[in-house]
Parts: C-alpha cells; structure tokens; sequence
C-alpha cells in the first residue's frame, strides 16, 4: 500500500503544481495578496494533496475492487429488477457523496438564497445519476445499443431546455457536469466492467465506457423537469 500511496503521491503533485505555481507566479507579479491569505493558500494546498492522495489510494485499494465484485456477481441473481435496484442505489449513494456535487448544491442554495434548496440539487443530481446508471447496466444486459440510447437522451434534453424555467437551464447542465467526478466515475465504471466481465461474448470497451456521458444527462433531465412542475 505504502508504494501505491507514493504512486498517488506523484500523480497528485503533477495534477496540482500547476495551479500552485500559477498561483504564486500571480502572487509575485500581479495579485499581491495580503501575505496573511497567501500563507493560508500555502497550507491549505497541503491539506488538499495529503487529502487527494488518502482519496484516491481509497478507492483503489476499496471501492474499485468491491465495486467489480458487485458488478459481477449482480447477474448471478437472474433478476433485471434487482439489478436495476441495486444500480440505482450505488449510482445515487456515490452521486450524494461526490465532492463537486456538494459544493454546487451549496453555491445554488446560497446564491438563490434558499430558493432552491442544496437538498434539492443534490437529491436530483443523485436521482439523475442512479436512475442512468441503471439504465445503463441494463443496456449491458440487454444489449442495447449506447449511441441510440445517447441520441435519445440529449435530444429529451434540447427538448426540455426549451421547455424549462430559463434560470433552471444554466444549473441543470452544471449538475449534468459534476455528477460524474472523481467518485463516481470509478465507481460506475468499475460496477459495468465487472457485469461485463461475467456475460458471454462481451467487450468490456463497448460495454464499460460510454456510460458516464450517459448517466451525467440523467442529473440536466430531472432538474430540468424539476423546475418544470414546482418553478
């Protein structure tokens, strides 16, 4: 575990220096923060690197794994409902406990004032995903084709917008972008290649990829209608 997490480690630093640099290059040129907020800056990207690297060696070590195990022992079942089920709740739990998901509930709710609630956006951003998801194990199953099903969802979605509140169409589309972030993508994805990895004649490819564009329209569609019928 010990050289997974220095793994993590350097691939954290690479993704983050960038923007550390930056900002500090801003500091010594441009911005002139008070040194105060600067420091603050300082630790605050160390809390985050330590922070991303436990995050990310977690779901190496824990959640990919278990989630291969469920995705393929789900079919062993011999039921679509149950699948169903089962993909709905792993899509929804992953989906309220994503931290791009969290932080822009709590930006609409502060910046509507309360008007729409952060229970709201991130119940329907859960909603959206899980209801995708299981969609989307299902077309595994099924064998049903994702460029179809795509099709059919964003045109439901260009359709909705035209429909919907206008102040809802903006949101709607940034929870379409965050539902699928640094948890639940793995976690999805993990869940569809090991229901792949058990059915006969089976590309993990075709069957295991394609599904996070698809289960990110599901959050735009429920907020979408959600505006419809109560704003």
């Amino acid at each position: 575990m010990l050289r997974l997490m220095r793994d993590k480690f350097f691939e954290v630093l690479q993704s983050v220096m960038p923007l550390i640099l930056t900002i500090c290059i801003l500091q010594f040129t441009f911005v002139k923060a008070p040194a105060e907020l600067f420091i603050q800056m300082a630790i605050g990207s160390v809390f985050v690197i330590v922070g991303l690297v436990l995050f990310f060696t977690g779901i190496d070590i824990g959640l990919l794994p278990m989630g291969r195990f469920i995705g393929a022992q789900l079919p062993m079942k011999g039921s679509l409902i149950f699948i169903a089920a089962v993909s709905f709740i792993i899509g929804f739990a992953t989906t309220a406990a994503e931290p791009d998901v969290l932080v822009l509930s709590s930006q609409i709710d502060g910046i509507t004032n309360g008007t729409v609630t952060r229970a709201t956006v991130l119940y329907s951003i859960a909603i959206g995903v899980g209801l995708f998801v299981a969609a989307a194990m299902l077309r595994i199953l099924l064998g049903f084709s994702i460029a179809y099903m795509l099709t059919a969802a964003y045109v439901l979605v260009i359709v909705l917008s035209f429909l919907a509140p206008p102040s809802f169409v903006p949101f709607a589309y940034d929870g379409g972008s965050v539902s699928t972030g640094a948890l639940t993508a793995p976690v999805v994805i993990a869940l569809a290649l090991g229901l792949s990895s058990v059915l006969a004649r089976r590309s993990a490819v075709s069957d295991g990829f394609g599904l996070l564009g698809f289960a990110s329209v599901g959050p735009i569609i429920v907020i979408l209608i959600l505006g419809m019928i109560f704003y």
